[in-house]
Order: C-alpha cells, then sequence, then structure tokens
C-alpha cells in the first residue's frame, strides 16, 4: 500500500511541480521560485523512499525494536546533516545538493527498515503475506483517516498563510519591493521550522501514550488513564512554556541558527516580528496538539478529527485569509495566536468532559 501509493504521489508531484509551487507561494519573485522547482523535483523524486521508511517505523517499534526504529530514522538524520554542507559547498550544488542530501537519508532509512523486515522478531512475512487484502486495506485506511485528516488540514493551512504573505507582502512598502520580496516567506518558513521542532517533542510524548491508554482503557483501569492525561497535558504545557521563553527571551540567536548575519535590517525586524507574534500561544498550541492526540488514543475520533479540522481549516485557514483585510501582513502573523486561544476553549470543554467521564467509570468500576 505504502509503496503504490507513494508512486501515486510521486507522479502527482512530478506532473503539477509548478501549480503546487504556486499554492504554497513559491511564485513571490523568479528567484524564490527558481529554487523552490529545484528542491522540489528532488525532494518528490523521494518520495517513495520517505514514506517507506516512515511506514514501516512504527511497526519495528511493535515488533519490540523501540531502540532499531530510533536508529534507523537517527542514521538517515545525521547522514543528511554530514551531506548537507558537503554537497552545497564543496561540491557546489546549491538547493540540488540540499534536497539530494535530504533523500539519501531517507534511502538510508528506508533500506535499514528492509533490512528489519527480513529479520524481524516476532513475525516472518512470507510472499502471500504482501499480496493486497481488499479488508485490510479498508480496515487501514479507516483506522488512518483521522491522522491523514489531521495531517491535510495543516497543509490547507499552510497554504493559506503562504499565499497571503505573498499577496500582503507585495502590499508592504518595504517587501513590496524585489530585492526585499522573498523576506516574508523565507522568515516565516523559519518560524515554522523551529515551531515543528517543538511540535516534534510535543508529538512524540503524547505518541509514547498511545500503547499505556489502549492497553488500560482496555484493562478497565480508567483512573491509570486519568492521571496519565494529567500528566501529559502538564508536560506539554511545561515543553511551550520553556519554548516560549526561548522565543520572547532569545529571538536574536534563534535567527542566527539560521544564516541570518548578513541579511539586511528589515529581515532582522521582521524576524523578531514574527517570533514574538506568531509563536505567543506556544503553551497553548502545544496542549491542542496533546489534546488531538490523546483523544484519538481513547478511541474519540470524531472528537480528535473534528477539533483538529476546526484548528487548521476554520480558524486556520479563515483567520489567514480574513485578519489580513483589515490588518495587512500583520493580520497573518496574528491569525496563528488567535486560532490556537479559540481552539484551546474547545480543547478545554472536551478535557473536562473526559475527565468526568473517566471519573464517572472508575467510580462505578470501584
Amino acid at each position: 500500500m505504502v509503496v503504490v501509493s507513494s508512486l501515486i504521489l510521486t507522479g502527482i508531484y512530478l506532473n503539477f511541480m509548478d501549480q503546487i509551487l504556486a499554492m504554497f507561494g513559491g511564485t513571490v519573485n523568479a528567484e524564490t521560485f527558481r529554487y523552490s522547482r529545484e528542491y522540489f523535483y528532488y525532494i518528490a523524486s523521494g518520495i517513495p523512499f520517505y514514506m517507506f521508511g516512515q511506514a514501516l517505523n512504527p511497526i519495528i517499534r511493535s515488533d519490540g525494536s523501540p531502540k532499531f526504529a530510533m536508529a534507523s530514522t537517527l542514521a538517515g538524520a545525521v547522514l543528511n546533516i554530514i551531506l548537507d554542507p558537503v554537497f552545497i559547498f564543496v561540491f557546489k550544488w546549491g538547493m540540488m545538493g540540499a534536497a539530494v542530501a535530504t533523500v539519501i537519508g531517507q534511502i538510508v532509512t528506508a533500506v535499514l527498515a528492509v533490512w528489519y523486515i527480513l529479520h524481524m522478531k516476532l513475525v516472518k512475512p512470507s510472499k502471500k503475506d504482501f499480496k493486497l487484502s481488499g479488508k485490510i486495506c479498508r480496515r487501514t485506511l479507516l483506522l488512518g483517516i483521522t491522522s491523514f485528516l489531521s495531517q491535510i488540514s495543516l497543509v490547507a493551512a499552510m497554504a493559506a498563510i503562504n499565499n497571503m504573505i505573498r499577496k500582503y507582502g507585495a502590499m508592504d512598502a518595504v517587501f513590496g519591493q524585489e530585492q526585499y520580496a522573498q523576506i516574508p516567506m523565507a522568515v516565516v518558513g523559519i518560524v515554522m521550522k523551529f515551531f515543528q521542532i517543538v511540535i516534534s517533542i510535543v508529538v512524540g510524548m503524547a505518541a509514547g501514550c498511545i500503547p499505556i491508554v489502549g492497553y488500560n482503557m482496555g484493562a478497565g483501569m480508567k483512573q491509570r488513564v486519568r492521571k496519565l492525561f494529567t500528566k501529559l497535558l502538564i508536560s506539554e504545557a511545561v515543553v511551550g512554556g520553556v519554548s516560549l521563553i526561548i522565543v520572547e527571551v532569545f529571538p536574536h540567536q534563534l535567527i542566527g541558527i539560521f544564516g541570518a548575519a548578513n541579511e539586511s535590517s528589515y529581515y532582522t525586524d521582521f524576524a523578531l516580528k514574527v517570533f514574538r507574534i506568531y509563536l505567543c500561544m506556544m503553551v497553548l498550541a502545544c496542549v491542542n496538539k496533546a489534546c488531538f492526540i490523546f483523544l484519538q488514543a481513547m478511541g474519540k475520533a470524531m472528537e480528535s478529527t473534528m477539533l483538529s479540522m476546526v484548528r487548521e481549516i476554520v480558524f486556520g485557514v479563515g483567520f489567514a485569509l480574513l485578519l489580513p483585510l483589515f490588518f495587512g501582513l500583520d493580520g497573518v502573523l496574528y491569525s496563528m495566536p488567535l486560532s490556537d486561544i479559540l481552539t484551546f476553549i474547545i480543547a478545554l470543554i472536551l478535557i473536562t468532559a473526559t475527565y468526568r467521564e473517566l471519573k464517572q467509570e472508575v467510580s462505578i468500576n470501584g
């Protein structure tokens, strides 16, 4: 299923490359489009390896080898980090070098996954096991639809944000000039990279709770689930709080990590502004994300999906399109914290209801 779907996606991406890049704001100017197109081509070509490695990772963990799963992922990431400067600066490959380094890292992770399939502990797959079964495919797709909708709604929100940045950046007195046109898109890209690092920690912590929640829910140990939910929410809030302090206190250092030393003052000033406005509700964003995943682990797929889609589609896309009408480019920045605040209000209602439900079931079961 992974191989087939990845080949289909690769075909779509390569055939509709220009349209996809335009959808995500890659046409802000000729230079940005050229770099985007070069990078996108190689990244799209590596999709089958990326998807295969990612899909096999949870299977490896489920087979009782979490260390191998982590090592295979880290091997690809470390190789990518090593090859990036070699391909970009030594071989002078530029954007192509960055993309090729990424794909090679993904290939290594995929190859390690294949090796593991042939040496699994609990399951020894034979040729007949690889034959597609309609029943299993349907069940797998149904179970994965929640995560798919959550991710695709995030993609839609990012597309809206990028396009609004391109549109209203062009209307700005400074960023409307050709030499500064790429600054808003580049800066928001940097800020989102930092945000993704934080959210990856949040997702990792929440995902680690999934098997524990499943086991205890099945065993009727609702009190344990309730305690775990409390600990997770507190931990995620701490992660968000630490991240917020870093953003508010050390924005110059964060900008410097991404090589902004030689950029103009307009770049630095806008970057400081984006970091401090766009990520000012990091605590709520982390708690919201933890809530999505924990509800899904409890079997509340509908609540989880709806909360995620409300955050990304209704609020994320809606405010990204609406607020710039009144606040211009700043409106795009305000869209994220406002979305997180309103999503947290809804999440708080669901969290309270979940606590009440678990408490009732605990008292009933003694």
